[in-house]
């Protein structure tokens, strides 16, 4: 039997403690998938959490990590086309609902999860897209087009954060307004193409952002941090207004101002990535492919790790500072 290295865990715990490189079966591709020889996998905070113990335990007794990746096709099962080996694809749920991810070098899953890599962009780029740049696209586009609209993007500096401010200004919104922690952090939302730049940490955060907007407030908010923010929300949404909410860490169950927001006409959207309506996937795909063909996206990587060190991603995860992808190259010769 054909043999693999990969990056697992059995138990859940520490990054450094548990996350073991082994040498394991390499993966045949089923009916209706594909073969992938990863290059590079990509780390999230979700996979940080559930490795840690935070989520319950893994679930199998061996997990692989990691839903987003990119490489290139070695092999299809029946009923895909061959002509598709050879390919170099990113990925998306290739851990969801399995034990089986991209920190390995390699994985077989649904050929529709493997989505073409245009020439223009790096494996590294490719790694970065299926859980941050899909969550941003969701949370922006869920309901409607942007143009001339003004968007408030908060933790603009983070992996979400930062596609969406992109994107925004991509899709013609008249302002974006991130919101950062200050310092470097408000300099990297600057550089991702931000209007205005405000410090959360400093000041009335909900007058700065009215400030930004001329007095207008905001139609769209990207947010993070749902609970935490509510203040500050309703003070600047518009009303017809949009939260498209894809966390609320700080406080996981917030009274919800359900009057207020209903004579406003406002709306509270729920974002998961994983469960992406088949339609606003489709069209999220074929927005990221059109501009990274483009050379439209910037895609900031904070750590590059190789394969037997994988565990500094997980824990450059875990770090507030961090400032772009946490990824691991598995391979440089894909």
């Amino acid at each position: 039997m054909i043999q693999m290295n990969a990056l697992c865990y059995r138990q859940t715990g520490p990054a450094r403690q548990v996350l073991n490189l082994e040498s394991l079966p390499r993966p045949a591709p089923a009916k209706g998938e594909v073969l992938v020889q990863i290059a590079v996998s990509g780390a999230n905070p979700s996979d940080a959490k559930a490795r840690s113990g935070l989520r319950g335990g893994p679930g199998y007794d061996l997990v692989i990590p990691h839903s987003d990746g990119a490489g290139r096709i070695t092999a299809v099962g029946d009923g895909v086309d061959p002509a598709r080996i050879g390919q170099r694809v990113w990925l998306w749920n290739a851990a969801y609902g399995r034990a089986l991810g991209t920190a390995a070098e390699f994985v077989a899953l649904p050929q529709e999860q493997a989505v073409p890599l245009p020439d223009a962009a790096s494996f590294a780029a490719g790694a970065c897209l299926g859980i941050p740049a899909l969550t941003a696209h969701r949370c922006l586009f869920a309901d409607g087009p942007i143009a001339g609209q003004d968007i408030l993007i908060t933790g603009g500096a983070g992996a979400v954060g930062a596609y969406g401010v992109q994107m925004a200004k991509l899709a013609g919104a008249r302002r974006v307004v991130a919101s950062t922690s200050g310092g470097v952090k408000s300099d990297h939302a600057w550089a991702m193409g931000a209007d205005s730049v405000v410090n959360y940490r400093n000041g009335d955060t909900a007058r700065a952002i009215l400030d930004a907007t001329d007095g207008r407030g905001v139609d769209r908010i990207v947010e993070v941090e749902f609970g935490g923010n509510l203040d500050v929300t309703r003070a600047v949404l518009k009303p017809n207004g949009v939260i498209a909410a894809y966390g609320s860490m700080a406080d996981p169950e917030p009274a919800l101002p359900f009057y207020p927001m209903m004579f406003s006409a406002q709306t509270l959207r729920m974002v998961l990535v994983y469960l992406l309506p088949e339609a606003a996937r489709a069209q999220g795909i074929a927005d990221l492919t059109a501009w990274l063909a483009e050379g439209a996206l910037q895609h900031p990587v904070s750590l590059l790790a190789p394969l037997d060190e994988g565990w500094r991603a997980h824990e450059a995860c875990e770090d507030n500072a961090r400032i772009g992808a946490a990824l691991i190259e598995v391979a440089k010769d894909v």
